[in-house]
């Protein structure tokens, strides 16, 4: 029997029991359409993740803190001791989160090792409120902006750092609330923004709005507005009004520059030597990985249902393919009898087995796709409209065509037993069979 004609039987043997082999194929559907749908989850936000990354710049550029000693191995529940030299973290935490102040002596040491280029220090700026006009008050942070980093906006430009007059990009969060309209209509608009000195007395600044940042998982403003460098010194100087000139210069952190050529291996060396000096470094590509990698977790937890699922169905490819070799046994001895020997018999089988992993990861990743796509499409105007560009679940070709063959894969090994069982059956006996 020529190969094609072995392919072609044993598609047709597949559905001599109809039932048996539906259910099975269902079984199979149940793994296929999970894994597809997970694989496609790790996919979309995985992707999402990257763009936000390359999108956002910086690439050559780390934020440096710090490393508080004794910092490894230390529970998080454990009360931390007091230091005189400490600071409010920069950075999103806990209430009450704080770092080892950086000095000017820190900077110049920072400065000096090698592989740094340039080193900028990150002023902490904590305004009381913000407000348009005789609106309502809003708490807002100001945000961090790496040199080099880009904002996604709504609507309007970037500060201008070497403008003279104080400028602001505001989140798109706050814009209806603050009575500023829409974004567009919120450019060009006058806020003030109030701040709290040493003395305890309250300083208004006045700035304009020259843009409307999107909300994203990574945008620097997020619930934070951008000042432009002469708001920056504005607001500073006013909070530190009444602080001793030697407590003015302690910041929670600083901007490394390093070489934008340089390789991932390159990277590592000078967070190595960073923390050698005492400092730790991580660029923003190392802080979205957090996220990854808990994705990462969740779609591979969810994958091992998906596997057990399968292996769940591979039971029900070996009972229906033993039916079948039982149901044929007198057919099987005389194919033998005819001539065919014991490799194509259980190449007969085995292709059967194959053909219905198929049938059902095909079916399976199918549906998937089109549930998948069409709750993304829903999810992305609804509950994630605040992430544009978000594909939730998003579907890479070379992924779903390893997960069909790796159901094909499963399913072929679950047939090599009843195929083997067939290929051993004696032919005089096997005729004899009632």
């Amino acid at each position: 029997m020529r190969s094609i004609d072995l392919i072609a039987s044993a598609i047709a043997n597949t559905f001599r029991s109809k039932t048996r082999t539906i259910l099975t194929i269902l079984a199979i559907f149940v793994g296929a359409f999970t894994l597809t749908l997970t694989s496609g989850l790790g996919t979309g936000i995985n992707a999402f993740i990257d763009d936000t990354v390359t999108s956002i710049g910086a690439s050559d550029v780390m934020t440096v803190t710090t490393t508080p000693e004794g910092a490894t191995g230390v529970d998080a529940t454990d009360p931390v001791k007091y230091n005189p030299d400490a600071i409010a973290s920069a950075q999103p935490g806990p209430p009450g989160s704080t770092v080892v102040a950086l000095t000017p002596e820190d900077l110049e040491a920072i400065a000096g090792i090698d592989g740094v280029l340039d080193v900028q220090p990150t002023r902490a700026i904590s305004p009381d409120y913000i407000q348009a006009g005789d609106g309502t008050k809003f708490v807002i942070g100001v945000g961090i902006l790496i040199a080099g980093q880009t904002i996604p906006l709504e609507a309007g430009v970037v500060p201008d750092d070497d403008a003279t007059d104080l400028q602001l990009v505001l989140p798109v969060a706050f814009v209806e609330p603050m009575g500023l309209g829409d974004p567009e209509r919120a450019i060009g608009e006058t806020v003030t923004l109030a701040i709290t000195d040493a003395e305890r007395t309250q300083h208004f600044v006045e700035a304009t709005v020259v843009g409307v940042a999107e909300e994203g998982l990574a945008s620097p403003a997020g619930a934070s507005i951008v000042p432009n460098t002469a708001l920056s010194d504005a607001l500073f100087d006013a909070q530190n009004t009444g602080v001793p000139d030697d407590e003015v210069e302690r910041y929670a952190q600083a901007s490394v520059f390093f070489d934008p050529a340089a390789t991932d291996e390159e990277v590592t060396a000078l967070k190595r030597r960073l923390n050698d000096a005492g400092y730790t470094g991580s660029t923003v590509a190392d802080q979205l990985g957090l996220f990854k990698t808990v994705i990462d977790g969740i779609v591979l937890v969810l994958n091992a249902f998906a596997i057990i699922a399968l292996l769940a169905a591979s039971f029900g490819i070996v009972n229906t393919l033993f039916m079948s070799v039982q149901e044929r046994t007198r057919e099987i001895g005389l194919m033998k009898a005819m001539g065919m020997g014991n490799g194509r018999v259980f190449s007969l089988f085995s292709l059967e087995a194959a053909f219905i992993g198929f049938l059902g990861s095909a079916i399976g990743v199918a549906v998937a796709i089109i549930a998948g796509s069409a709750l993304s499409s829903s999810l992305s105007t609804t509950l994630l409209a605040d992430l544009p560009g978000l594909t939730l679940i998003a579907f890479d070709p070379v992924a779903i065509a390893g997960i069909i063959v790796v159901v094909m894969a499963i399913a072929f090994l679950a047939g090599t037993l009843p195929a083997a069982r067939a290929a051993r059956a004696d032919p005089v006996e096997s005729l004899r069979y009632e």
